[in-house]
């Protein structure tokens, strides 16, 4: 008999790669709490046993072995309550060749499986390679539970039309999807606009799950949603939040099975969502590896500046160590504006200078450098002594040193390899250098909880925004010095990496062509730097890192 009322658990959550141990206790005491809430089905994002993107630990055997036991264990969570997630599926092929992996959901009840689904659209663009570890299936499945009839399908399946329409003609009275789909720009609003779509062609309320959490450069937005068969969003969970929600389901006289109304959480505007994206992925790479906290160097700049604060609010400033190392270019109002932020946050602040390690380093190169007059190497040299006291920093206390640069910096060549380049983890790599204007200012607008309810001082100094923006390498440097004004640079910089426009199509947006060709080149000539940075956080569509692969030694030219 179908069921007059369906009550679904819907567990967004964040799971640790490789973790299978810790990634099934969560899942049992999800089930644990759903099914105290009465819940009739409890489902988990994609993977969600192994964690998003498990990449080559695919391969080992040991990981085959952990996901095998977790299944045998969590088939037995599903006792009062019915199960669904995400694992990758292990199967000898038809020739006996070897194994073959499926990225699959599997569906438990009474203590059994009784479904499983196979992802049949594999990504193979941007951030994602699943052809590289899986095998596209090729079968529609429609589980029933608790009366409902229900069509799965896994996070690509639902931008394209066919799986939706052959879940419908299977019979699915329901549509529901696991996910693990990472944040970029205005990506909710792209998920939620493709579902509207599939909603319009099949007639059927929709519910998508999607995956929190940080792994690496990735950082997953949660944000899953329920949509009614008029395509109306009904639910939508907070984003970058773990949570366990539920949505009930009513069926009407007519038979047809309708979400009924429930919380909606609003979509926060790009600054807002890019700041939450970079926190949590800051607390989720420091947390995950284990490490005690973080230090970074403080130069009374704009990035190391936003760089401290999304470290405070990761991490909270017990966690967070900043060094200023002044050298004989150094401004006061750097050292002052350093000091003023580290003592509003309240985190650990030493001053070291690093005239004493610099002027060693020129008299043991005197003799190779004479004759030959200063330039940037005795500016990299600086940065490089930097580099070479926070490290120690760093072994010493066993915190992770995280870097400041800009995606700017990063796409031009604005950076010292091997000193300010230096640490494990870029927290604004991907952010240009407009971008981290912006986010300085969204910050200051926040009420801080550092701050005292009859301070208006801001956290991150109004000093350090306003200033004209410069590496103090040199006597009265400036960034303009080097670079094209950000104004002028980023929205180059935009077009060629995120758009792959061409020199042609860049000028006819309004910019000299000399300039052009001159930025273009940078970002050529630079990418021996960009493969030995550190990771960060991915926000744009597309970033330095997993989804930028531009060879080293290339004769392309513009």
């Amino acid at each position: 008999m179908s069921a007059t009322r369906f009550k679904l658990a819907l567990a967004q959550q964040n799971f640790r790669v490789g973790d299978v141990a810790a990634n099934l206790r969560c899942m049992q005491a999800c089930t644990q709490v759903a099914r105290a809430a009465q819940a009739d089905l409890i489902v988990f994002p994609e993977l969600a046993l192994v964690g998003y993107p498990p990449e080559d630990l695919l391969f080992h055997r040991g990981l085959r072995a952990r996901v095998d036991a977790a299944l045998q264990e969590l088939s037995q969570a599903a006792d009062g309550i019915a199960l669904i997630t995400g694992y990758p599926e292990y199967s000898a092929n038809e020739n006996d060749k070897g194994d073959e992996i499926h990225n699959t959901a599997a569906v438990f009840s009474n203590g059994r499986e009784i479904a499983r689904y196979r992802k049949q659209q594999l990504p193979n663009y941007q951030v994602f390679d699943e052809k590289r570890y899986f095998r596209a299936g090729d079968e529609t499945v429609v589980v029933e539970v608790a009366g409902v009839r229900i069509g799965l399908l896994i996070c690509e399946d639902i931008w394209h039309a066919a799986p939706v329409a052959a879940a419908r003609a299977a019979g699915a009275e329901l549509l529901l999807a696991i996910n693990a789909s990472p944040f970029e720009i205005g990506k909710q609003a792209q998920r939620e606009s493709e579902l509207r779509k599939r909603v319009k062609e099949s007639q059927l309320p929709f519910v998508y799950l999607n995956l929190v959490g940080g792994q690496d450069e990735l950082v997953f937005d949660g944000g899953s949603v329920v949509l009614n068969s008029q395509g109306e969003i009904v639910f939508r969970a907070a984003a970058f939040e773990s949570v366990i929600e539920y949505v009930e389901f009513e069926r009407d006289a007519t038979g047809r099975i309708s979400p009924l109304p429930a919380s909606v959480a609003p979509i926060a505007g790009d600054d807002a969502t890019i700041y939450q994206a970079l926190v949590l992925g800051v607390r989720d790479y420091v947390d995950k590896h284990g490490f005690p906290g973080v230090v970074l160097g403080l130069s009374g700049g704009i990035d190391s500046a936003l760089t401290l604060m999304i470290a405070v609010d990761a991490l909270g400033a017990e966690r967070v160590q900043v060094v200023m190392m002044p050298s004989r270019y150094t401004s006061q109002m750097s050292i002052d504006d350093a000091a003023l932020q580290a003592s509003r946050l309240g985190v650990q602040h030493c001053v070291i200078p690093i005239e004493p390690l610099f002027e060693t380093v020129l008299t043991s190169l005197r003799d190779e450098f004479a004759g030959r007059a200063p330039d940037t190497t005795e500016e990299n040299l600086q940065s490089r002594c930097r580099m070479l006291l926070l490290m120690g920093i760093s072994n010493k206390t066993g915190r992770m040193l995280l870097t400041t640069g800009n995606k700017s910096e990063m796409a031009v060549g604005y950076a010292t390899l091997y000193g300010d380049m230096a640490g494990g983890y870029a927290p604004i790599k991907d952010c240009s250098k407009l971008r981290v204007y912006r986010l300085a200012a969204y910050r200051n607008s926040l009420v801080a909880k550092e701050v005292a309810a009859n301070d208006e001082a801001p956290v991150i100094p109004r000093r350090v925004i306003e200033r004209e923006p410069s590496a103090e390498l040199r006597a009265d440097q400036k960034d303009v010095d080097s670079l094209p004004p950000y104004e002028i640079l980023d929205p180059i910089l935009e077009a060629f990496i995120e758009e792959d426009c061409s020199v042609d199509e860049i000028v006819a947006r309004g910019y000299a062509r000399e300039t052009v060709l001159r930025v273009l080149g940078m970002v050529r000539r630079n990418e021996y730097k960009r493969r030995q940075a550190p990771p960060g956080v991915r926000i744009s569509r597309r970033a330095f890192g997993r989804d930028w692969r531009y060879p080293i030694t290339n004769g392309y030219r513009n």
